[in-house]
């Protein structure tokens, strides 16, 4: 099956040919067709199976041809958790409209940054990606209205509400006009997402894919045992001899991370940290550093893992293990994506050895250890 078709606009098709889209994901063969309808869906999918294109590319495609805002009045409000996510999708709808005979206005809102600019530019916009409390912000202060939404997007919807935005949910549903469309998007079907589904869809195609995460048959691992201060020599030496262009390291705090970045430059490798301590452009600038490869390597905590999403990621490194096996499997997941293979390799000291050995027992999963003698790390 091609996106053609899928009966996007050739516009769309040539942008997603551009990209090397070369075909369609299973969630996008289900999605598209039935958003272009009209149709409200119930998706349960994670972060990495194509899931944001998947909505992304009919909504544009439905907004095709109809008068574009010259108010404040949006036409399609997209609803997710963090900061990071709002940035993410807010790209791809601007990737793909840039490539239209008309572009589609489209524009991020979140918390943690000056409410006073996000105003300002809001005239105009047709699709807005906001995180809860800031919407309702921009709403009490009318800076945006909500009268007009003919499109809700709820993505990550069990992160949402698992993050306590469910009185700021319930307030923006109210608010918005009865008659429209609703996309629902969650890795999980929580009692609490049930509840939302059964207040807002109506006659929702329900679909399911599996969790990318889960999948970890397309990620090779290895795993090498050093001693802890051979860590930063192996790190450099892996880096460097196997030509990584693009890796994501996880320590396990953010000291951790800011000095394993700091010692990747002082060594010649570009490289960055992002974490919950840092401010919101840094994290965004890291962040888009790191997807267009103006850096190679971004370091990171698990704290921030969840808001990173790179569909073609080759190599995610563990320089430090996590607590738990399901947070191991988390971090692998960001490789091996969207039916794209990739490589995961842990960095061990003798005493992650027990740890390892229960990780490996819980994803039920033997992965190869080998031993820094096999490796000379001489001059990394």
């Amino acid at each position: 099956m091609s996106f053609s078709s899928l009966k996007l606009p050739p516009a769309l098709v040539k942008a997603l040919s551009e990209q090397q889209y070369t075909k369609p994901y299973p969630i996008q063969k289900q999605v598209i067709p039935s958003v272009l309808n009209g149709k409200d869906i119930l998706g349960i999918a994670q972060t990495g199976s194509g899931k944001t294109a998947s909505y992304v590319l009919p909504i544009l495609t439905n907004l095709l041809g109809k008068t574009q805002s010259k108010s404040r009045h949006i036409n399609v409000l997209v609803l997710v958790p963090t900061r990071e996510l709002a940035v993410q999708v807010q790209e791809v709808f601007h990737l793909f409209s840039k490539a239209l005979p008309e572009p589609i206005k489209s524009m991020a809102v979140f918390g943690g940054a000056s409410i006073n600019p996000q105003m300002k530019a809001l005239f105009g916009v047709n699709i807005l990606v906001a995180t809860p409390g800031r919407l309702l912000e921009l709403v009490d202060t009318n800076a945006i209205h909500l009268s007009d939404v003919s499109t809700l997007v709820l993505d990550e919807a069990d992160k949402m509400l698992n993050m306590g935005f469910k009185e700021e949910v319930d307030k923006i549903l109210a608010a918005l006009p009865k008659n429209r469309q609703n996309l629902l998007f969650s890795a999980t079907l929580s009692k609490e997402v049930e509840h939302i589904n059964q207040l807002v869809l109506k006659s929702p195609q329900v679909i399911k894919i599996v969790p990318a995460a889960e999948n970890i048959d397309l990620i090779g691992q290895i795993a090498y045992r050093v001693r802890e201060e051979q860590k930063g020599p192996l790190l450099r030496y892996l880096i460097k001899t196997e030509e990584m262009n693009q890796v994501l390291i996880f320590t396990s705090s953010v000291y951790k991370a800011d000095n394993v970045a700091d010692k990747l430059r002082k060594n010649g490798i570009d490289a960055k940290a992002t974490h919950g301590k840092k401010s919101m452009k840094a994290r965004t600038d890291a962040l888009r550093d790191f997807k267009s490869g103006v850096i190679k390597v971004l370091v990171t905590t698990d704290l921030l893992s969840r808001g990173i999403d790179i569909e073609f990621l080759p190599f995610v490194i563990n320089y430090e293990l996590p607590r738990s096996p399901k947070d191991y499997v988390h971090r692998i997941g960001r490789t091996g994506r969207a039916e794209n293979p990739g490589k995961a390799i842990s960095i061990l000291t003798p005493e992650d050895d027990h740890h390892f050995k229960i990780i490996q027992k819980k994803m039920k999963k033997q992965v190869e250890v080998l031993n820094k003698e096999e490796i000379d790390l001489a001059g990394y």
